[in-house]
């Protein structure tokens, strides 16, 4: 096959994605400090963006030196479960926020662990779920007329994967709606309990309000277009508007460490001592709330 400059974007996309994610992966899984749930939400965006990102070189080296059907189902099975699983894990780590600022008294409990475990359990098994389809015999290799924008997955396959996303992004618009709100009255209690001015209270609330709004117009920018041109597109439309707008979609886990890792101060931490060669996994930690990261 000729080489594809748009195939080549996303294998570096890919490349940037695998090592960013695997970064976050290993610091994560290799200190014992970093166990509570918001972490491990964390850890679960990483390991879901870090496939993602080893699906993305995989699909590259397999279409332009080990061409298979088989070996391309395998492939599109990874990335759909690694993409779903990326999606999903953004709305546990969101549902999380909101319940640590909504039940701040009780969040530190063991139902909350338990309540992790079990968001946890039932993304993967959504992601692998949907990842399994092609691989079990809904895919359109024996009939290209079934075959949506991104082969060989179906149009009805797509259809449902877009339908899920959107779904997911409402709850996720709704629950920052929400989280905007609690901080604005909590901001607003603070400034007249310890006789802030108002100008502090309104920069105190407009940083927050900002946080939200980069985290969700992060999210929206890099996936509505994809999922729009996949309710929308056909398998006879040009290739070229899938890669216009899947190239993007891939950028939202090139993000995902910057906002949801390399922002907390503790991960910091432990990068730099990483850095500086004085690892220790017993680094002293600041408890802080998931509404912090």
């Amino acid at each position: 096959l000729a080489l594809n400059p748009w195939d080549v974007a996303l294998c570096v996309s890919g490349t940037v994605i695998s090592c960013e994610n695997a970064v976050v992966v290993v610091v994560i899984f290799y200190t014992p400090a970093f166990r509570a749930p918001m972490f491990l939400l964390i850890g679960s965006l990483a390991t879901a963006d870090l496939l993602a990102g080893l699906g993305l070189i995989l699909h590259f080296a397999f279409v332009y030196f080990i061409p298979s059907e088989a070996v391309s189902l395998l492939t599109m099975g990874l990335l759909v479960t690694s993409f779903t699983a990326s999606v999903s894990s953004l709305l546990t780590i969101t549902i999380d926020r909101y319940l640590s600022l909504y039940n701040a008294l009780t969040y530190y409990s063991e139902r909350t662990v338990t309540r992790t475990y079990i968001m946890l359990i039932l993304t993967w098994g959504a992601a692998i779920c949907y990842g399994l389809l092609p691989i079990m015999g809904w895919n359109c290799l024996k009939e290209p007329s079934a075959c949506s924008v991104v082969k060989p997955l179906t149009k009805n396959h797509l259809v449902i994967l877009s339908v899920s996303f959107f779904m997911v992004f409402a709850v996720m618009l709704q629950l920052y709606v929400q989280i905007c709100k609690i901080v604005c009255r909590h901001a607003h209690q603070i400034a007249v309990q310890r006789h802030f001015l108002a100008s502090s209270h309104y920069v105190t609330t407009r940083k927050g309000v900002a946080t939200l709004a980069v985290i969700l117009g992060t999210f929206a920018s890099c996936w509505l277009p994809f999922a729009v041109y996949c309710l929308l597109g056909d398998y006879s439309y040009p290739a070229l508007y899938t890669y216009a707008t899947l190239l993007p979609a891939t950028y939202n886990s090139m993000i995902n460490p910057v906002i949801y890792a390399f922002r907390n101060q503790e991960i910091q931490k432990m990068l730099w001592a990483v850095c500086c060669g004085c690892f220790s996994s017993t680094l002293p930690f600041r408890s802080r709330s998931p509404s912090d990261v």
